[in-house]
């Protein structure tokens, strides 16, 4: 601005000084809010993903969880009883025994004759024991052809006296590919290798390609598709099995989709729905959009006849299940690791006041903790208790209070006059989170059998992050429902100590033959108990 145009009143300079100053403060803030976000980001691409504190840091957030452990949280109630000491935690170094199933090999070393005889006397040693050390070693994955063959019978008698040959052959079993190449085993290892060990089809190509196979990643990616389509019964009753469920955890995460249409890939999402522990079911769906079409198709009807509870984000295509437009009476449970982030997230602006918003939620944890060791100690006394009848006790004695304490203390921070936080600034931002979820975060405390977090949908769901990886994008939407049905039986196997692969190579192999009336009997849990019972 020109000498010329600046005012001369003293009243018009003090007020193009406050308008100076207040843009000023806008810059600072907007620079403030921008050096968040790329401190976020660069966290994100090169940085650690655990939300752990500073070593260097630790003592203000020490001092401030002992300060909140020390008040009660109301005049009645007494003091917490201090966090219990943590065990030490075993390394995992040391010699560990080796599996008693495994094939022994075994290589004796025997002394010669000559070394046999004794040095004192000249006679001959006698076997009294001997030593056995045990080395683990490996043995390359083989392949191999199976030939069926199957003789054929005709009658000559008939045949001479031209009533035809009259030819008999036995008919051939059951296969999940009709007159396809694969068979169970090497189907289960093309799934087992892309789904659960993240490998691209390009490097399985070269993987049999050592062994002198050639199988090209387009016919390894026909039979993948065919796979979870012969799947597709039992996993249907796999999502019937979830949505018996009293309660499920959710999430999404992205995955690129090519398109035919596009010169670019689009977007679509892949959603976890893991069942309770009645229905022990980690089942995936895949849909082209983000849109709030996928969980309500999903979760149609689900609390139609009773009331159930969803544990999710705070993504607002949840928002009409909630509210009854699925047709069923579905209560919000928020995730407390997620505010906890939001938090974490924002101490390089705020530290001081991050670190005593963590404190608070540190304290909600270690209740669920006290639930758990509390359980472990009396797990095998008469008069045991569930584990969810712990937990809502403590939770009614113990979080509640301080969830009434935490909830004032965020509120006054929004009013402080020391230093109200803005609405806008990373802090606020994550009070603002927290206080929008309030009722739906407070939920878990209502019943024992609810988690504080929806912490299991996010290391399900891990298994896509993983992969997406190493092979990079999903082809088209069927792709997408492919990988979504052979997630599922991958993530349920592991949610019940199955090998996958020896799963996958019994039930591919067994599946189109056996009747609807049968098939729970394929479901992972189940044919886990059958084997166990076979070998028993």
């Amino acid at each position: 601005m020109a000498p010329a145009m600046l005012p001369t009143d003293v009243t018009a300079c003090h007020a193009m000084i406050a308008q100076l100053l207040e843009q000023l403060n806008n810059t600072q803030r907007e620079n403030a809010q921008l050096e968040h976000q790329l401190q976020q980001l660069l966290r994100r691409l090169y940085g650690r993903s655990s939300e752990k504190i500073d070593p260097n840091q630790q003592v203000l957030f020490a001092e401030l969880l002992q300060q909140l452990q020390a008040q009660p949280p109301s005049a009645q109630e007494a003091p917490l009883p201090p966090t219990p000491a943590a065990k030490p935690s075993n390394n995992g170094h040391g010699r560990r025994r080796l599996p008693a199933d495994l094939p022994r090999e075994r290589i004796e070393l025997d002394l010669p004759e000559n070394e046999k005889l004794c040095p004192c006397c000249g006679a001959m040693r006698q076997k009294i024991g001997e030593e056995i050390s045990e080395k683990l070693d490996y043995v390359p994955a083989k392949v191999k052809v199976i030939q069926t063959v199957r003789p054929k019978y005709a009658c000559r008698d008939c045949d001479a006296a031209g009533h035809g040959a009259q030819i008999a052959i036995a008919e051939l079993p059951s296969s999940p590919i009709e007159k396809g190449l694969a068979a169970p085993g090497l189907l289960a290892a093309v799934i087992v290798g892309k789904y659960s060990d993240h490998l691209p089809l390009n490097r399985m190509e070269r993987i049999f390609a050592r062994h002198d196979i050639d199988i090209s990643r387009s016919t390894m990616c026909d039979w993948a598709g065919q796979s979870a389509a012969a799947l597709r019964p039992l996993y249907d009753r796999m999502a019937q099995q979830v949505l018996a469920s009293r309660i499920i955890h959710t999430d999404d995460t992205p995955v690129d989709v090519l398109d035919k249409k596009l010169k670019q890939t689009r977007t679509g999402r892949f959603w976890i729905y893991s069942g309770d522990a009645e229905h022990p079911f980690d089942v995936f769906d895949f849909t082209p959009s983000r849109s709030r079409d996928g969980p309500m198709r999903f979760l149609e009807g689900w609390g139609k006849d009773e009331r159930r509870y969803l544990q999710a984000d705070a993504f607002g295509g949840y928002d009409g299940i909630y509210r009854g437009e699925a047709g069923g009476k579905v209560i919000e449970v928020a995730c407390w690791a997620h505010s906890r982030r939001k938090f974490h997230e924002a101490k390089s602006s705020d530290y001081a006041r991050c670190a005593q918003a963590l404190a608070y939620i540190r304290l909600l944890y270690d209740v669920e903790h006290e639930a758990q060791e509390q359980f472990r100690a009396q797990e095998h006394s008469e008069n045991a208790r569930s584990l969810w009848a712990i937990r809502l006790e403590l939770r009614q004695t113990q979080s509640v209070p301080r969830l009434e304490q935490f909830k004032s203390w965020l509120e006054a921070q929004q009013a402080s006059h020391s230093g109200p936080v803005l609405p806008k600034s990373p802090l606020g931002q994550a009070i603002t989170y927290a206080l929008n979820q309030w009722a739906a975060l407070c939920v878990y405390c209502t019943d024992g059998e609810l988690n504080i977090d929806n912490n299991i949908s996010e290391r399900t769901l891990r298994r896509i992050a993983v992969g997406r990886n190493n092979w990079m994008f999903c082809g088209s939407d069927n792709g997408g429902n492919t990988a979504a049905i052979l997630f599922s039986f991958i993530a349920t196997c592991e949610r019940h100590q199955v090998n996958p692969f020896d799963y996958l190579r019994d039930v591919l192999g067994r599946i189109a033959a056996t009747p609807i009336s049968r098939l729970e009997e394929l479901l992972p849990q189940n044919w886990k108990a059958i084997r166990v019972a076979a070998h028993s």
